[in-house]
């Protein structure tokens, strides 16, 4: 949909009772205010006001008032909330009292770097695969660590407990426009894993973000919850955001190399966006999960590998992001990473065919590394000339401060 008539239109035939307005916090948690069918036209025209003092990464008490401002085309129905009367949702543009938009929205931000590769005749394309764990509650209600099952890599029923489960997950992403391109349990105990054709970055965003927020409702019905933590057990996988990238140039010349490139020269500095808690660096260095800054042609054991594919499409897959990132953050820097690697004419170093999981010692010592620990994610990331173009001051100072 593109027009606030078109909507309406749709509102009336679906019998919709509310609409949520929903926007992001910097570290990619969603938001959202409801309003009713009456107070659309206002909300299209004006917006909606909040108090952004309030929400993580916006905050100035002094100039607090900022408007939330429905984009047509992300209208999705709710499918868990249609009880007496539908319910809708679109994600909203986050702009100032003027109608300009406000530079800290990450979404904004990506729509920005979208636009910046286009002018320079670059296309990306993201598809994302999310992991998370099945957990269970107990009789009150409360979340505990006892995992729904105990199959494993790729299992069947009866071994594997979530089959009904990510059915229902798949079904309702349909629903709501989004359509899953596999799903399947993973490695640890009540561990899934469902993938994403490629898209734009801005459409793959907004469909992560849709796919957390829908996994955790469908799960919650079930008297079951998700977890999207990075590393949920100690010693067991952790979760994963793989990432897959293709580039596109408007004058047909291959430039993947050079965008890969350019994401390993900057990696370090972005990690801490790409993995945003102290957890998350538990995962890196085991269970498939990277640790060196390398790269190689199928190898899991790799920060990029290129994976084969028979129909001759060139992509590269980034593993070390995981589910607690912000997507809207990470593809952005992503995108300006690659790009300084195309600008640059960065061309990677040799592939590391080998599994660096069981490499010599002598060999592995000679590589880069991501970083071990939060802290030391915050010092590359505040140092960093790349991130301090690209992110407003009070984005970095937010991830600097964050704990968890």
């Amino acid at each position: 949909m593109q027009t606030y008539e078109e909507v309406i239109e749709f509102i009336e035939q679906e019998n919709i009772k509310f609409i949520r307005l929903a926007f992001f916090d910097v570290f990619g948690e969603q938001k959202n205010i409801a309003i009713m069918p009456g107070q659309l036209r206002h909300a299209f025209e004006y917006g909606v006001s909040f108090d952004a003092s309030a929400v993580a990464g916006f905050g100035d008490p002094a100039k607090s008032d900022l408007f939330l401002k429905p984009d047509p085309t992300t209208l999705s129905i709710v499918p868990w909330r249609s009880f007496d009367g539908g319910v809708c949702r679109m994600f909203c543009d986050v702009i100032y009292p003027d109608g300009t938009p406000v530079e800290k929205d990450t979404r904004y931000m990506l729509r920005q770097a979208v636009k910046a590769a286009a002018k320079e005749g670059f296309h990306i394309n993201v598809g994302p695969e999310v992991e998370f764990y099945v957990l269970r509650q107990n009789e009150h209600g409360e979340y505990t660590m006892d995992p729904v099952d105990h199959a494993g890599y790729m299992s069947l029923a009866p071994d594997d407990k979530c089959e009904n489960l990510r059915r229902q997950i798949c079904y309702t992403l349909q629903e709501m426009g989004i359509t899953p391109e596999a799903s399947h349990h993973e490695q640890g105990p009540g561990q899934n894993e469902v993938d994403f054709h490629y898209s734009d970055p801005l459409t793959a965003a907004d469909n992560t973000s849709t796919f957390k927020w829908a996994v955790r409702n469908i799960a919650e019905a079930a008297g079951l919850w998700a977890d999207f933590s990075p590393k949920p057990f100690r010693d067991k996988p952790g979760n994963g955001m793989h990432l897959n990238l293709s580039v596109h140039s408007d004058d047909g010349k291959d430039r993947t190399d050079a965008f890969m490139a350019g994401i390993l020269k900057y990696i370090r500095e972005i990690t801490l966006f790409l993995n945003p808690k102290k957890n998350s660096y538990e995962r890196f260095g085991q269970m498939e999960a990277p640790y060196y800054i390398s790269w190689s042609h199928e190898n899991r054991s790799q920060l990029i590998r290129i994976p084969a594919d028979p129909s001759g499409r060139k992509r590269i897959e980034l593993r070390s992001p995981d589910p607690s990132a912000n997507p809207y953050l990470a593809y952005t820097l992503l995108i300006y990473a690659g790009l300084e690697g195309i600008r640059q004419h960065l061309t990677p170093d040799r592939p590391m065919n080998i599994n660096l999981y069981h490499a010599d010692p002598d060999l592995t010592s000679k590589l880069e590394k991501l970083p071990s620990r939060l802290e030391e994610a915050v010092r590359y990331a505040r140092e960093s000339d790349l991130v301090r173009r690209i992110l407003p001051r009070e984005c970095v100072e937010a991830y600097s401060r964050r704990q968890d």
